[in-house]
């Protein structure tokens, strides 16, 4: 017996021997190839903001910030300077022995693998049991900048630095020995805190504090300390502006561990949990929707999406008309839309310049990275087209009492056949002025206009107010058969408010680089060529303003100023639309279905006026009243037309016609 217990000893010795001489080797090896990974770590303020991508920063009109894209890093924070409610709060959460550890931790390694098989899962998955030091090794990427040649994107390269598996984890560990070998433990903790990614574009607690309440790091209190540490396990999901109550109940089991470890009596924990982080206002805004995005894909990319930099943006939102086109539409939506129907509408407010004030780009009001209907959604526009068939004539030296005939009219159109518009209760009034033919919004008067003046002068009149679309060549041009976007009307419509000039719609007013105070590039709309002139467009503005008195947009109107627009709805009453104007402000309204599924019971007249009056009502509260720039014409007999009953002042248009090629042509 003992024979064999003494060989048994014998050989225990010899693996024993064996295993701690190759335990110290390999322990003198790493420790060596911990030291040379520290001398050639840079110094710790070139290690700071380690983004890739720079970031974006919105700027509304009055100069404050109301949305941010790309990463955003806000500035330096250390160990010494943030809130110390802050640094418990994240050595708590992430590694309590943080200051006691070399930069591993071989008992929270065994108690994560344990955890992880417990639960079904792979050794290395799920938790863990990585330090600090690990956690920044691994934000540094253990000193690897990212490289185009090497990685196919920067989340490829992110996905790389965070692998799990066992040769990532020796060089993590490795790197994190020779971290704490170089730098202090508050140095790496400063590192840890500056890199950490932190949900909405935010990198390290400086830009995460401020996004989030509005406040520098070093001011947090424990119940925002909490909430900011919460994020680290899972940014998108904790995310306050995400879910704030799943935020909240995250705060609350770290202020529960900073109790536990003596960072915070009991009386501080409860009252954290009592008193939970609120959101500033901003960070309750979504981070500027579709006007944000609109703004991005119209600026290059290599001053956006793109940018390396850290890029301000100051646009040509009014936050405050902005809140208002949102409320309208989601009262709107809320009070006149019936429960379970899927139509979209969509809002743009412009200053007669061009200047675009609010979008919104769906009943999602605040939605953003998403459809934005406002500038993609083609749409024919229906009635909404005929002011640009009545500037023409006005231009070519008709007047609004002017008269049509609104009898049957039959083209024959080559390649189609004859072709015989209707009006929309297909009935015919006979003779009728320009005004109320537009008032009434009469398609047969339209298209006879539209033909005698000559569809290339319509065509190229909407063209230059800024309808960029492909217009139709037929006489339906007349009657919105071709299609543009709501931005694109609506700054066709400010041209005709300025006094008969293009606009280019705009929201961008400057780009710069942040800290510099000579900008990168300026605006590149405003208002443009003339396109008809001022008494013209004075005359239309009159002929839209009987438009909301006496037709078809009485419900667009507003009991304290003047208001002028044209209702639009095309065939099927698949889109519907109101857009008009006030002497402050251009608005336009679209709605329809995504999938062009016709409306039910709406029309320009209806749900797209009444979107209209909401969103003008509250623009314009607390504003003085101004006039619009129109004609105010001297009351005229009724003069009898030749062969026609006494129906309106003016002069047949045939007539009209004659006299207007005199004049041009200098013909006798």
């Amino acid at each position: 017996m003992n024979f064999f217990l003494s060989i048994f000893g014998w050989i225990f010795g010899l693996i024993w021997r064996v295993l701690w001489r190759l335990c110290a080797v390999t322990a003198a090896l790493v420790i060596l190839a911990a030291a040379i990974s520290g001398l050639t770590m840079p110094p710790l303020e070139d290690l700071y903001d380690g983004r890739v991508r720079g970031s974006v920063t919105l700027l509304d009109d009055s100069g404050e910030v109301y949305a941010w894209r790309g990463d955003q890093f806000g500035g330096m924070v250390s160990a010494e300077t943030v809130s110390p409610h802050l640094k418990n709060a994240i050595v708590a959460t992430e590694d309590k022995r943080f200051y006691r550890h070399l930069g591993v931790s071989p008992r929270g390694i065994a108690s994560a693998i344990r955890i992880n098989l417990r639960e079904g899962r792979g050794p290395l998955s799920g938790n863990g049991g990585s330090t600090i030091t690990q956690q920044t090794a691994k934000l540094l990427c253990f000193g690897q900048s990212y490289d185009p040649t090497v990685w196919d994107s920067e989340a490829a390269y992110e996905a790389d630095c965070r692998a799990s598996t066992l040769a990532r984890k020796a060089r993590e560990a490795i790197y994190a020995v020779g971290m704490e070998m170089r730098y202090t433990k508050d140095d790496i903790l400063t590192l840890y805190m500056n890199r950490a990614y932190l949900g909405e574009g935010t990198r390290g607690f400086e830009a995460a504090s401020q996004r989030y309440f509005g406040k520098s790091a070093a001011n947090v209190t424990p119940a925002e300390a909490a909430m900011l540490a919460g994020l680290l396990k899972a940014p998108t999901r904790y995310a306050p502006t995400n879910n704030l109550q799943r935020s909240r109940d995250r705060a609350s089991v770290i202020v529960r561990l900073m109790e536990d470890q003596g960072y915070l009596s009991h009386a501080a924990a409860e009252d954290a949990i009592a008193n939970p982080a609120q959101l500033s206002q901003k960070a309750q805004e979504q981070s500027g929707g579709y006007f944000a995005d609109w703004i991005m894909s119209s600026a290059p990319d290599f001053l956006t999406s793109k940018t390396t930099a850290d890029v301000m943006l100051t646009t040509t939102l009014d936050q405050r008309i902005q809140s208002a086109a949102e409320e309208a539409v989601k009262w709107v939506f809320e009070e006149k839309v019936r429960e379970g129907s899927n139509a979209q509408a969509a809002v743009v407010v412009m200053s007669a310049d061009g200047a675009v004030r609010a979008m919104v780009g769906g009943r999602d009001v605040t939605g953003g990275g998403v459809f934005n209907r406002a500038t993609q959604a083609l749409r024919q526009t229906g009635s909404s087209f005929k002011p640009f068939v009545y500037a023409t004539a006005l231009e070519l030296g008709y007047h609004y009492n002017d008269v049509v005939d609104d009898a049957p009219l039959t083209i024959d159109i080559p390649g189609s056949g004859p072709w015989s518009p209707e009006n929309y209760d297909h009935q015919f009034r006979g003779p009728v002025t320009l005004e109320e033919a537009l008032m009434k919004s009469l398609n047969i008067p339209a298209v006879r206009v539209a033909t005698e003046v000559g569809l290339e002068n319509v065509r190229k009149i909407a063209s230059d107010f800024g309808i960029q679309s492909d217009l139709a060549a037929g006489p339906a041009l007349a009657l919105g058969a071709s299609e543009s976007t709501l931005v694109e009307m609506v700054g066709a419509y400010a041209g005709i408010l300025n006094g008969g000039s293009s606009v280019t719609p705009y929201g961008l007013k400057e780009v710069r680089l942040q800290g510099d105070a000579e900008p990168l590039m300026g605006s590149d709309g405003g208002i443009g060529e003339r396109v008809i002139r001022e008494e013209a467009a004075r005359e239309l503005i009159y002929m839209m303003r009987q438009v909301v008195t006496q037709g078809t947009g009485g419900r667009a109107g507003l009991a304290d100023r003047e208001i002028a627009g044209k209702t639009g709805t095309t065939q099927a009453a698949r889109d519907a639309w109101f857009v008009g104007f006030s002497a402050d402000y251009v608005a336009g309204v679209w709605m329809g279905y995504d999938d062009n599924t016709p409306l039910t019971g709406v029309t320009g007249s209806g749900l797209p006026a009444e979107i209209f009056h909401e969103v003008m009502t509250r623009v314009h509260d607390g504003l003085p009243v101004h006039e619009l720039p129109m004609l105010h014409p001297a009351p005229e007999p009724a003069r009898n037309l030749p062969g026609a009953p006494s129906q309106g002042s003016g002069q047949r248009l045939d007539n009209v016609i004659e006299r207007a090629l005199k004049d041009i042509f200098g013909l006798n």
